[in-house]
Parts: structure tokens; sequence; C-alpha cells
């Protein structure tokens, strides 16, 4: 069996390590996206900008506790925008930013791809 310079044999797969992971850009962006609200607000959003009301009547089984530390989330992390009015009564309204339209972008493909995998899948 013929080696490689690191010693492993080669061909061989070699193992994937916590700092590999942690490197991977993916890697943070499925693990935002992951979560079990992300994707739906993202995709609320990409509608239309909301208040957080709208958003708290438009998904059922979502706490408001869960709302807002998701789009809290999103926020700090550059997907989602906030904004304040000061009308009366207060508003605030959320957006997504450039980045998260671009991430809608890549999540409603990977929803075209669930779509169209998903008989076969079921299937095995």
């Amino acid at each position: 069996m013929s080696t490689g310079t690191d010693g492993s044999p080669v061909g061989a797969v070699r193992p994937v390590t916590t700092q590999d992971r942690a490197r991977c850009p993916a890697t943070a962006v499925l693990h935002r996206i992951g979560d079990r609200w992300s994707v739906v607000l993202i995709c609320l959003l990409a509608e239309h900008p909301c208040g957080y009301n709208e958003l708290d009547r438009a998904v059922a089984d979502l706490s408001r506790r869960m709302l807002t530390r998701a789009l809290r989330t999103l926020e700090a992390e550059g997907y989602v925008s906030r904004t304040a009015r000061a009308e009366s009564p207060y508003r605030v309204e959320y957006a997504l930013t450039g980045l998260g339209e671009s991430l809608h972008a890549a999540v409603r493909e990977l929803g075209s791809w669930a779509a169209a995998h998903d008989g076969p899948a079921r299937e095995r």
C-alpha cells in the first residue's frame, strides 16, 4: 500500500477535525439557518418588510420569546435590519438586508432542489 507525504494511505479519506469544521464558511451559515425559525422568517421577510406583530401572527407555534431571539440573531448576523418608527403607536419594522436577500435566494434554490428530490428519498 502506498502512502502520501503525511503518512496516510493514498486515496484514503482524510478525517475532518473540529478545526476543519470551524473554518468551513458553510458550517456557520448552516448552523444559523438550521434552527427551527430562521428560514421561515427569512422567507416571510423576502415577501415584504414586516412589523413585529405581523410576524408574530404569521407563524403558528412560534412564541414571542423565540421570535424575539431569532430576529435579534438574524439582525446581529446582518441578514435582517430593524427600523424603529417614532410613530404613535410605536412601531418596529424588520426587513431583509442585501445579505439576507442573497441568503433567501440560496434557500429558495435549496427548497427547489428538495422539492424535486423529495419523491425518490421517500421511496428508499
